[in-house]
């Protein structure tokens, strides 16, 4: 069976053959899709003991929407994660806790508490983050955007190749983190889906995900519900979970290694079955035609 890098991240250590699932935990009133149901703090850590009776491996704690809307300060979104982090630390020793951020002070105040990992769905807005990161030996998330402003939407943006430029900016981002001392298992790339690209780049960047893969750095995909499926299928938000599974089976097939999900259960059973059709996961029991 093909197997990819082991992973570090933080104090947890995977196999090269293991494919992880990185459950989505917002800690904001606004959230596009589950519109603040997991606001309130209890909500937030029912939302993480579900996620982890579901096989979940990692969470990753959001306290900033991605969209544009309301300022939120380096404060403000300490206030919301980083106590969050240390009571799921403590109740849950055995989950990797990721942090979706893209500012530094918050990813040293995070990890302080117990994170271990840092998820930069900006592309290195704060290059500062890399070294946050190296001082905690934390794992990082090195993202694609086309260079966006935080929390804006993309307009208008061209790419003479988009999978070149999620290439060459991931790998470039990764060589950074490398430098400023994370461990070389903990860095992670994502293409970034939807994230400073229109649908169509989104769908390439997902037909040719193996190109991504064939760099050697662990990939990330973030599809969950993503406007390009909306898109795609003409659907709205709520209404996407299957074409959010036919885009996970094709990044499963190209070798992708985290899934960042809201659906934990509906997602693991499409990576372990594309990855047993591809011989890289063996049946969890095969009798049929044997006794």
């Amino acid at each position: 069976m093909t197997q990819g890098s082991p992973l570090r991240l933080g104090r947890h250590e995977f196999s090269g053959e293991a494919t992880l699932m990185m459950a989505i935990v917002n800690r904001t009133p606004d959230s596009f899709y589950d519109k603040g149901a997991t606001w309130a703090e209890d909500k937030a850590f029912d939302r993480v003991a579900q996620v982890v009776e579901e096989g979940a491996e990692i969470v990753d704690i959001g306290g900033i929407k991605a969209a544009p809307g309301e300022f939120i300060d380096e404060d403000e979104e300490k206030r919301r994660v980083v106590s969050f982090v240390a009571r799921v630390r403590s109740a849950f020793p055995d989950v990797v806790i990721s942090v979706d951020t893209w500012r530094a002070s918050v990813g040293r105040a995070v990890c302080e508490a117990g994170a271990d990992m840092l998820n930069d769905a900006w592309g290195g807005a704060d290059p500062e983050l890399v070294d946050a990161a190296a001082e905690y030996d934390a794992a990082i998330v090195c993202t694609h955007t086309g260079g966006v402003t935080p929390r804006t939407r993309p307009f208008r943006i061209e790419y003479d190749d988009v999978v070149a430029s999620a290439i060459a900016d991931t790998t470039g981002y990764a060589a950074r983190a490398l430098a400023a001392g994370v461990a070389k298992e903990s860095i992670v790339i994502d293409p970034a889906h939807d994230f400073g690209k229109n649908t169509f780049h989104s769908l390439e960047l997902t037909r040719r995900l193996d190109e991504m893969v064939a760099t050697g750095w662990p990939v990330l995909v973030s599809l969950s519900n993503k406007d390009f499926v909306g898109e795609s299928l003409d659907l709205p938000v709520g209404e996407r979970l299957t074409g959010t599974l036919a885009a996970t089976a094709i990044s499963a097939l190209a070798g992708a290694r985290i899934y960042r999900v809201h659906e934990v259960t509906e997602t693991r059973q499409v990576v372990d079955m594309v990855n047993t059709i591809a011989g890289r996961r063996r049946p969890r029991r095969a009798i049929r035609g044997l006794a």
